[in-house]
C-alpha cells in the first residue's frame, strides 16, 4: 500500500489553500442585493459582449464563415465595444463604487431606490443600443459613441442618478475628510458627465475636421476619465482593505489625481497625428501624452509600494493577484500609449493592427483586473458567500495568458504591418502577413471569453446568501423606517 509523505501525499490538495475574507460586517441585506444586482448584470454584459468579440476574431481567421448582414463586421464590432463599454465595464465600476463610497462615508447610500432606477435605465441603454446597432442604425462612424442620441440620453440619465446618488451620500458623510477613493469616483462622474454632452451636441460640428477633433476629444476621455479615475479609487479602496495596511501616500494619490485631470484632457488628438486637423492641437496632445508618465509614476509607485513587503499575503489571496498584475499594467501599457503618440513612432504604428492590442491591453490588462480584483474582495463581505478558490485561479490565469497572446499577437503583428505599408508593397501583402497573428489573436481571445464565463460562474457563487423569513422581515421594516 503507498503511504503519503510530507512531500508527497496522497491527499495533496490540487491548490495552495488561500486566506478567507473576513467575516461578513457589513449586514445589510437591501445594500448587498443592489451591489451584487450591479456586478451580476456587470457579468452578464462580459459574457454576452466578449462574445460578440469572439465571433470578430474568428471572422478575421475565415472571413467567409457567413454573409448574414446583421452579423456583419461593420454591425457587430459597435457591438461588442459598446456592450463591455457601457455594460460591462460602467455597471461592475459602479457596483463597487456603490460599496465603497458608503464605507469611506461611513453613511448608508442616500437612496436605494434610486440607485435601482440608474440599473434599469443603464441596461435598458445598452439593449435597446445594441438591437439598433444590429439593426444598421447608428451614429455613424463615431466609435464609442454609435448608440444614438435618445439611447445615450437614457444611459446619460442613469449615470446623472447615481453621481447625485453618489453625492448625496458623500455630503451626508460622518467624517470630516473625503478619502481618494470618492475624489476620484465623483472625479470620474464629474468629468464624464459634460463630455457626454460635448460629444452629442451637434451645433459646432459642422464639418469633418471639427467632428474628428471632437471625436478625438471623446474617446481618449471616456477611457481615461470614466474607466481610468474609477478603477483606481476603487483600488485606493479596496488594496489597504485587502493588506491590512494603511496607502502607502494620500500626497501621492492627490498628485496622481490632479496631474491626471490636468495633462489626460488633452491628449484626445494623438490619435489623429498627420490628420488634416491642425498641427498645434496634434503637437500639444504628443507633449501631455509624454506628460501623463508623473502621473503613472505617482499612481503606480503608490500601490506598488503599498503591497511592498506583502509578498506572502498576496501569494495567500485570491484576490490580490489581479491587483497587482492590473497595476503593473497601468503603468506598462498605459506608458505605451504615451511612447504611441510621439510622432516617429506614429507612422508604424498608425491604423494597424497595433492599436487595437494596445486598447486591449489598458482596458482589459489594466482597468478589468483591477475591477475583478476589487469585486473579488468586496463581494463576499456583503454577501456572505465566498468564490470557488480553484476557479478564480482558473480565471485569472485563462484571463492573463489570454490577454498575453491577444495582445502580444497585435502587437508584433501590428508593427509589421506599419513597416511593410513603409516599405510600399502592395497592401494586399501586409493582410497576409496578419493571418498568423490573427489565429492567434483568436487563441488568445477564447482564453480571455473562458474565463468571463469562469467569472460569471464565480459572481453567482457570491450571491447574497439566503436569509430566515423573520430576519428578512426585520430588514423590510428597517428599508421602509429608512425611507
Amino acid at each position: 500500500m503507498a503511504h503519503g509523505t510530507p512531500v508527497l501525499s496522497l491527499k495533496r490538495p490540487l491548490t495552495v489553500s488561500k486566506a478567507r475574507v473576513e467575516p461578513v460586517a457589513d449586514s445589510d441585506r437591501a445594500w448587498a442585493r443592489l451591489v451584487y444586482a450591479y456586478a451580476a448584470s456587470a457579468a452578464t454584459w462580459l459574457v454576452f459582449g466578449t462574445l460578440v468579440g469572439l465571433y470578430i476574431s474568428f471572422k478575421f481567421a475565415a472571413p467567409d464563415i457567413e454573409h448574414v448582414p446583421w452579423l456583419s463586421y461593420g454591425r457587430l464590432r459597435p457591438v461588442h465595444t459598446n456592450s463591455v463599454f457601457w455594460g460591462w465595464g460602467t455597471l461592475a465600476l459602479l457596483a463597487g463604487a456603490l460599496y465603497v463610497v458608503p464605507r469611506t462615508s461611513h453613511r448608508r447610500l442616500h437612496s436605494y431606490g434610486l440607485a435601482w432606477v440608474s440599473l434599469g435605465l443603464i441596461d435598458l441603454a445598452v439593449v435597446v443600443g445594441d438591437v439598433l446597432l444590429m439593426a444598421g442604425i447608428n451614429n455613424g462612424g463615431q466609435e464609442y459613441r454609435e448608440f444614438v442620441w435618445p439611447v445615450q440620453a437614457v444611459f446619460a440619465a442613469g449615470v446623472v442618478l447615481l453621481a447625485y446618488n453618489l453625492a448625496r451620500t458623500i455630503a451626508g458623510r460622518g467624517i470630516e475628510e473625503i478619502y481618494i477613493s470618492n475624489w476620484y469616483i465623483m472625479g470620474g462622474f464629474l468629468w464624464t458627465i459634460p463630455l457626454v454632452v460635448f460629444a452629442y451636441l451637434p451645433f459646432y460640428q459642422q464639418n469633418a475636421i471639427a467632428e474628428t477633433v471632437v471625436q478625438g476629444y471623446y474617446m481618449h476621455m471616456g477611457v481615461g476619465m470614466w474607466f481610468t479615475p474609477i478603477a483606481l479609487g476603487l483600488t485606493y479602496y479596496s488594496l489597504p482593505k485587502l493588506l491590512n495596511k494603511p496607502i502607502y501616500s494620500y500626497s501621492l494619490g492627490v498628485l496622481a489625481f490632479w496631474t491626471q485631470m490636468l495633462f489626460y484632457t488633452m491628449i484626445g488628438a494623438h490619435h489623429f497625428i498627420f490628420a488634416p486637423t491642425p498641427w498645434w492641437i496634434q503637437t500639444v496632445a504628443v507633449i501631455f501624452s509624454v506628460g501623463m508618465v508623473i502621473t503613472l509614476a505617482a499612481g503606480t509607485g503608490n500601490f506598488l509600494l503599498t503591497m511592498r513587503g506583502s509578498g506572502r499575503a498576496i501569494a495567500r489571496s485570491y484576490s490580490l493577484p489581479f491587483i497587482l498584475a492590473g497595476t503593473v499594467s497601468y503603468f506598462l501599457f498605459s506608458a505605451q500609449g504615451s511612447l504611441e503618440a510621439l510622432r516617429s513612432l506614429q507612422g508604424v504604428w498608425h491604423f494597424t493592427n497595433y492599436t487595437v492590442g494596445h486598447s486591449h491591453l489598458t482596458m482589459y490588462g489594466f482597468v478589468t483586473l483591477l475591477v475583478w480584483g476589487s469585486l473579488y474582495g468586496l463581494l463576499p463581505r456583503l454577501t456572505g458567500r465566498e468564490p470557488p478558490q480553484l476557479w478564480v485561479g482558473v480565471h485569472f490565469w485563462f484571463a492573463v495568458v489570454g490577454l498575453a497572446l491577444y495582445g502580444g499577437a497585435l502587437s508584433v503583428g501590428g508593427t509589421l504591418q506599419g513597416l511593410s505599408w513603409m516599405s510600399g508593397v502592395p497592401f494586399i501583402e501586409s493582410v497576409k502577413q496578419m493571418a498568423s497573428f490573427w489565429l492567434w489573436r483568436a487563441v488568445g481571445g477564447t482564453l480571455m471569453f473562458l474565463s468571463h464565463l469562469v467569472f460569471a460562474y464565480n459572481v453567482w457563487r457570491m450571491r447574497p446568501a439566503a436569509v430566515a423569513a423573520g430576519e428578512a422581515r426585520a430588514d423590510v421594516a428597517l428599508e421602509e423606517a429608512a425611507a
